[in-house]
């Protein structure tokens, strides 16, 4: 319930891109959140006032001359009733009327009249959003503190592709979702590392773990809410990426390890979620290892993988670094035992068997003055409160010269 207690007005304007509303309406409601729908006429050709009632368990408001508001001003008083506005499609038309403060409906009227933040989600034809008269708009709704949510790139209603197809709902949703959250990490570059690893034994076969990924790209959804440029460094996993994070996919140790280390080079913060694998096989057969009944077990021998936490905080001009301790038991003793082995600010401790795999976790945090066990909770909502706890460490940690 991410937007509990919050009212947001979605405003529709013409476009096809109006049936992916319906599916942001019912996320946002799942969120928590009031919704509050207006729309232009125009929408009123692609999605029903009915639908969007129906979904948003509110009246729809499409006229600034709607009688249903006592005082016949539903540009003031639905404005005012809002946390946040939200147009979504925007259309070529609507960003030119809200660039030069044109007011001719019931949609930009209260668009101008509000007393609340506003955030557009284009929705047009490529050519349109790359029309100079379009860019020209864009710029001024910037400079006018407007927030703009894309547009992405791809497959188009028209059959042609490139930019200017509105984000999919659930990117709409994480984006909205973002705009509410303290921007704790504001101008900071943050590297992540998440998932499991796999080192292959032969083509088909390898090593790898029970980790999902879901407390690292959790970690790298609430660092990105938090105002923080965010480089997630993933292992196999076929979780989505959070809404405006840069991603980059490994398979390896070794290969996060590179990674780890280039781009911790540049970050302020980086925080080790991946549960990498410690040893990797030191041949790896180029073909599939057969089974040969009455022989005995091939032999595999070993090395150890580079220990990705400790050699970026041992680096000259370091981050701040925090690690995540997957343990089996007693994690009390041993995570205070890793985090000076690692020499590391801050570590956090879970107990693997018990949050591999699941949406939930308990931890426990490890510093210089000791441990403090939070409860078991949603692994987001776990995430947004460990990025506060980093970010007010952070803040007090000494600058690197």
């Amino acid at each position: 319930m991410e937007l509990a207690d919050k009212t947001i007005l979605l405003g529709l304007t013409g476009g096809i891109a109006c049936y992916k509303v319906a599916e942001l309406t019912r996320l946002l409601i799942k969120a928590g959140a009031t919704v509050q729908v207006a729309m232009t006429e125009a929408a009123t050709q692609f999605i029903t006032p009915v639908t969007m009632q129906a979904l948003s368990g509110r009246p729809v408001f499409t006229s600034q001359w709607d009688a249903r508001i006592a005082n016949n001003m539903p540009h003031i008083d639905l404005s005012r009733e809002a946390d946040l506005i939200v147009i979504a499609p925007a259309s070529t038309d609507f960003l030119a009327k809200l660039a030069h403060g044109q007011c001719d409906d019931l949609l930009s009227t209260l668009c101008v009249a509000r007393d609340c933040p506003l955030v557009a989600a284009p929705a047009m034809n490529r050519q349109m959003w790359a029309n100079p008269a379009t860019q020209r708009n864009v710029a001024q709704l910037r400079a006018d503190g407007i927030t703009l949510l894309g547009p992405d790139s791809g497959d188009q209603a028209c059959g042609e592709i490139g930019d200017g197809r509105m984000l999919e709902p659930e990117a709409l949703l994480e984006a909205i979702i973002a705009f509410f959250q303290p921007k704790l990490l504001a101008g900071r570059h943050v590297t992540i590392t998440a998932g499991p690893t796999f080192e292959p034994i032969d083509p088909v076969r390898g090593l790898t773990n029970l980790s999902s990924g879901k407390m690292g790209f959790a970690m790298a959804r609430a660092a990105a809410a938090a105002g923080a440029s965010v480089h997630l460094i993933a292992g196999p996993t076929a979780l989505p990426t959070p809404y405006g994070v840069l991603r980059s996919d490994v398979q390896t140790a070794q290969q996060m390890y590179e990674a780890a280390l280039a781009s911790a080079a540049g970050a302020d913060l980086f925080i080790a979620v991946a549960a990498v694998a410690d040893w990797r096989v030191a041949q790896v057969h180029v073909s599939k290892i057969k089974k040969q009944d009455g022989h005995d077990v091939p032999h595999l021998d070993f090395v150890q993988n580079p220990d990705i936490l400790a050699a970026v905080a041992q680096r000259p001009q370091a981050p701040f670094c925090v690690g995540f301790a997957a343990e089996s038991d007693n994690l009390e003793a041993h995570g205070e035992q890793k985090r000076r082995k690692k020499g590391v600010p801050l570590l956090i401790g879970n107990l693997g068997p018990a949050t591999f795999g699941r949406d939930d976790n308990e931890v426990i945090l490890f510093d210089a003055h000791g441990h403090t066990r939070l409860p078991r909770a949603d692994k987001q909502m776990l995430a947004n409160t460990l990025i506060r706890e980093i970010a007010q460490r952070l803040d007090a940690a000494p600058r690197q010269a």
